[in-house]
């Protein structure tokens, strides 16, 4: 480590309220004891009020009226911290190195309460992500690179219904992780218009020496929001979906991706949406269907009906 960093190390184990000796900094952090006091001294220089306590039981303390550094973590913000580091690297995070890195100092960085305190934390808290690695990091890297430079990237790209990859240039304005994809907000030479574009499904990428200005307070989450629920043009087409419950299922409705945006008013047992007449017919009976009997349409009647017809569809499907 840097020489900032061993001196931060040894503020941090001062940190801990107990009096520490130089030989235990030394095995800690595994370097000379003469090395030890050189720091010491170095922090006393900077102004850190440390108390050196000679003899039999001496040691370092640092003195209680001590402001602290906002880079001195207490337990809960290094857990909450460790924590957000778990719930990236599940998501594909593509800076693993760096974030690893980084963990691995907040725990260096800890004395031995501390670090049995987090222990405890972490292992009480887990998280379920896909088992394989994903391919598309060099890919997150360069379009990072290019929101960040505001320089324009060529990529191939293939849609879901199309066989060969188009070549395009495009100008990435943000990035967005939705749904357990990535994807990328940019301006599309090709077609003149801002698209989102998902990661996955670019082949090939390259930074182009093409600059751009993303649009002033341009915000890539609105509009990838808007995209997926654009806006009625008549809202007198939108219409009630009532359903009951149990409070559990209904939370389930509530949080969906789709459903969760219309959510109108919730009750113990029953929520209340506002939709399209149109969605609610070709979208809505798909999306109940898995929730079985453990959810019941109050209104509209119609789509009571239609519930039937796509259930007799099914069953005339499999008879086949």
């Amino acid at each position: 480590m840097s020489k900032l960093d061993n001196m931060m190390a040894i503020l941090w184990m001062l940190n801990s309220g107990r009096k520490i000796t130089a030989k235990q900094i030394s095995e800690k952090l595994e370097m000379n004891i003469r090395t030890v006091y050189r720091y010491i001294d170095a922090l006393c220089a900077s102004g850190v009020p440390i108390i050196s306590d000679t003899g039999h039981h001496g040691g370092y303390t640092l003195l209680n009226q001590f402001i602290k550094s906002p880079l001195l973590l207490d337990v809960e913000e290094k857990t909450t911290l460790l924590h957000a580091a778990v719930f990236a690297k599940e998501a594909g995070y593509f800076s693993e190195e760096a974030l690893n890195s980084a963990t691995s100092k907040l725990m260096m960085h800890s004395n031995q309460e501390q670090e049995s305190m987090i222990k405890q934390h972490l292992e009480g808290v887990e998280v379920i992500g896909s088992l394989g690695k994903p391919t598309i990091e060099p890919i997150l890297k360069t379009l990072e690179q290019g929101v960040l430079h505001e320089s324009s990237v060529e990529m191939d790209y293939q849609t879901s219904h199309e066989e060969q990859s188009k070549l395009r240039i495009v100008d990435p304005y943000g990035m967005i992780y939705w749904n357990h994809n990535w994807y990328v907000i940019a301006f599309c030479h090709l077609r003149n218009e801002i698209r989102s574009f998902r990661v996955d499904r670019i082949i090939r990428v390259n930074q182009t020496e093409i600059t751009f200005n993303r649009p002033p307070l341009f915000s890539a989450s609105e509009f990838f929001r808007s995209s997926l629920h654009p806006e009625a043009e008549n809202s007198q087409a939108f219409i009630p979906l009532v359903v009951t419950g149990k409070s559990s299922t209904l939370d389930g409705l509530c949080r969906h991706w789709f459903l969760g945006h219309h959510l109108q008013e919730r009750a113990p047992e029953k929520a209340t949406f506002s939709l399209d007449k149109e969605e609610i017919h070709l979208y809505v009976p798909t999306l109940l269907l898995p929730y079985g009997r453990s959810v019941q349409i109050i209104e509209p009647i119609s789509l009571k009906q239609r519930m039937v017809e796509v259930l007799h569809d099914l069953i005339d499907y499999y008879q086949v």
